[in-house]
């Protein structure tokens, strides 16, 4: 028997970073949120409404606008959000954990730093979060996207996907060595 439930569906503000554009539209979400969109294996790619870009190297000069554009997800890097939860409901955002511990990160990629906060359940395990499972995109909070080679690119989000295919590094800040005086 087909489903027949109603979907819900809503729009949501979004500001996609991929290695060379930025793109600001809004995203078609479910009662999932933007981490349903973004790990849902059943499609590839995923649509933008009302998208305006801009090459990463003038963040803030619009190059065109659409109604929609279609791109693979696998191409995006980061997803930053308006609220924190747009990213979806709790138990889709922590995996399904009650309790978490908060591990201030900085994570690069090849164009991008992200600093913020992964939540994970118990001791911190870098090979859990970055290898198993099936969520490519990982959340972090209260997190500050800048480009490499371009600092004035700044992106702050109270909630943001990490593409984690995309990772280059992921650093423990509680673990920075101090400077010496």
């Amino acid at each position: 028997m087909m489903d027949t439930a109603p979907r819900t569906h809503r729009f949501l503000p979004a500001d996609i970073l991929t290695s060379s554009y930025r793109v600001v539209g809004k995203v078609t979400v479910s009662t999932n949120g933007v981490m349903g969109l973004m790990n849902d294996p059943t499609h590839s790619y995923m649509e933008v409404l009302d998208a305006r870009l801009a090459r990463i190297h003038m963040p803030t000069k619009l190059v065109d606008h659409y109604e929609v554009i279609r791109m693979f997800k696998r191409q995006v890097f980061a997803i930053a959000l308006a609220r924190r939860e747009d990213l979806g409901p709790q138990a889709v955002v922590r995996g399904g954990f009650a309790s978490v511990t908060e591990y201030p990160v900085r994570v690069t990629t090849q164009v991008y730093e992200i600093e913020g906060k992964v939540e994970y359940p118990g001791r911190f395990d870098f090979s859990a979060l970055m290898a198993e499972g099936s969520r490519d995109f990982v959340p972090i909070f209260d997190a500050t996207l800048t480009a490499v080679l371009i600092p004035t690119l700044r992106v702050e989000s109270p909630g943001m996907l990490f593409n984690r295919t995309q990772v280059d590094i992921l650093a423990l800040q509680g673990q920075r060595v101090k400077a010496q005086s």
